[in-house]
């Protein structure tokens, strides 16, 4: 057997490390991280994602470095205001202190936990959140991703019914592992995996009476809905609001066949609209919510599954049917515990409430002016989209926020919006920035796309 030698690997890796514990590097330094960043990602992450940024950036060799509040930075110091907010995760701001805090009490202690004894992070955890969603949720499972709690919710529903069939909606995005992947509704991340998980029905989103024809046909044909899965604001759909009596109506729907409610609120949920959790809008209680994204406050990734107490009597008869080895991994843990403190105690629902309804006006007023570049503003809080009359001004836009300074993104079912969701930390002088920065990008647009006769 042939011997590798892994010199080169150990000092790479060195080199890799000495440069994470630097604050500061030279300009030099500066250069060769720009370069070996851009190499890595075209010749071993994916050269696709380098095409990507070159659509949506003035330069797409810009290499994040740090962050803090409401901004991060890039490696050659140029500050970015944050209204992406990481796809939805940034809703305490950028490394808050008391979130980092916690996580490196907790690590100074213990970073993973034995699976076999207690460990009491996930318990103090689950409590708190049993006290802060709607209603009478109980029980909480934790997980790594929003695609994950998607995932387990399907199974819980399936397991808790004994029915196989579920409601879905166009322009969804529940995640892209195979099952939350089937719920979610873009054909091109469907295609190539097909076929996906059977027993899956989509209808017009907004539209409780399609759910209710569906819900009668899957009834009268031999396969009862065990659940309709819902996003109360689809994120990926475009920020797409619906009406304020559609929730309650499948609400009552789902009471009416006997079929769970799942409610997605992976992007919705901890304060982003304005209350903790959307479904508090118009009074909905879910049979099974479930949350990632910005419950780790930025800092760690973590997701929940929190459901009432019929759900999991199957799962108290054998606590192993549905198992994970990282989920509710102490650190992660703590950096969720002190993200709903942070949340509460600086009333940042509250804030996403007063500055969504400030920045909505004042982006409004701006956006009235382009109506050949814009085609619809909407939102809740501080989760906002701007629609675009095509794709490719989506992009110049995109393109020229960039370069200003601002950075947003497009949503993936539908490419003509991009997303407004900054930190419910950004301050009113941040909020007026975007706005002016917007105006200016929206007016060099609407010019270029008239001399182009778009």
């Amino acid at each position: 057997m042939v011997s590798r030698d892994y010199s080169e690997i150990i000092t790479l890796s060195q080199r890799y490390l000495d440069m994470i514990a630097r604050e500061e590097l030279t300009g030099a330094e500066k250069d060769a991280l720009v370069k070996e960043t851009v190499e890595g990602f075209r010749d071993h992450v994916n050269p696709g994602f380098l095409e990507y940024r070159k659509s949506v950036s003035t330069d797409y060799t810009s290499v994040e470095w740090k962050d803090g509040g409401a901004t991060f930075v890039d490696v050659y110091g140029k500050e970015f205001i944050d209204c992406l907010g990481g796809y939805g995760i940034y809703n305490v701001g950028h490394r808050h202190p008391k979130v980092l805090e916690a996580v490196i009490n907790q690590l100074k202690r213990q970073a993973l936990h034995s699976q076999e004894l207690l460990d009491p992070l996930r318990a103090l955890l689950a409590k708190l959140l049993a006290a802060l969603t709607p209603g009478d949720l109980k029980y909480v499972f934790f997980t790594n991703s929003g695609t994950e709690s998607v995932e387990g919710a399907l199974k819980f529903a399936r397991m808790a019914t004994g029915r196989k069939s579920f409601i879905a909606t166009t322009r969804a995005f529940h995640g892209k592992s195979l099952g939350s992947l089937t719920g979610t509704a873009k054909g091109v991340f469907r295609q190539p995996f097909l076929p996906l998980v059977p027993g899956f029905h989509h209808v017009p989103y907004g539209d409780a009476g399609a759910i209710e024809m569906m819900l009668e046909s899957c009834a009268l044909t031999g396969e009862p809905v065990a659940a309709v899965l819902l996003e109360p604001i689809q994120g990926e759909g475009g920020v797409i609001v619906p009406p304020d009596d559609y929730l309650p109506q499948v609400r009552e729907l789902c009471d009416h066949y006997g079929a769970l409610l799942i409610l997605d609120e992976v992007q919705t949920g901890m304060g982003r609209t304005g209350k903790m959790f959307a479904c508090e809008h118009v009074n909905v209680v879910p049979d099974i919510l479930c949350l990632a994204k910005a419950l780790g406050g930025g800092v760690m990734p973590i997701g929940a599954i929190v459901a009432r107490e019929k759900i999991w009597d199957k799962l108290i008869d054998n606590p192993f049917l549905h198992t994970t080895t990282f989920g509710g991994n102490p650190v992660c843990c703590a950096a969720a515990i002190a993200t709903i403190n942070v949340l509460l105690e600086e009333k940042l629902p509250e804030r996403a409430a007063e500055s969504g309804k400030y920045l909505m006006g004042e982006l409004r007023k701006v956006v009235s002016r382009y109506p050949a570049v814009v085609q619809e503003l909407r939102g809740r809080g501080l989760m906002i989209g701007i629609e675009f009359q095509t794709n490719e001004l989506g992009y110049e836009v995109a393109k020229g926020l960039f370069k200003y300074g601002v950075l947003v993104a497009g949503t993936l079912i539908n490419a003509k919006s991009i997303r407004i969701e900054p930190p419910l930390t950004i301050s009113r002088e941040q909020m007026d920035q975007v706005v002016e920065r917007l105006d200016k990008v929206l007016a060099e647009v609407d010019q270029m796309a008239r001399a182009a006769g778009m």
